[in-house]
């Protein structure tokens, strides 16, 4: 049995313009929510309740957001993920209550 993938849509040259600015100024505003979580401008708090309403928040892997947080490196925020059981691939916005409750409680 073969999979084919699909191809992605055809786009026009404007298109793909916007396409392109649109994700440079999302990674750009995901650098800055990463860079506030570092500094300590924001806490795993505060961007767990930006989430609701935020899609920066809400699209950013728990992952980068643990690694951005003071302190916690790769190592240690993957085993946090273990220990609470979050999976890797996993956003902000799809965490469960206990989840989040498990982090904050591990991490406030």
């Amino acid at each position: 049995m073969t999979t084919h993938m699909a191809t992605p849509p055809q786009l026009s040259s404007d298109q793909r313009a916007a396409a392109l600015a649109k994700a440079a100024l999302v990674r750009v505003a995901r650098s800055e929510l990463k860079e506030k979580l570092k500094s300590g401008e924001m806490s795993l708090q505060d961007v767990i309740d930006a989430a609701v309403t935020d899609d920066v928040a809400a699209k950013l892997k728990v992952l980068a957001m643990l690694e951005s947080l003071p302190g916690l490196g790769k190592v240690k925020a993957r085993r946090i993920m273990d220990d609470v059981g979050i999976a890797d691939s996993r956003r902000v916005k799809g965490l469960g209550a206990q989840q989040r409750a498990a982090l904050l409680q591990q991490l406030g």
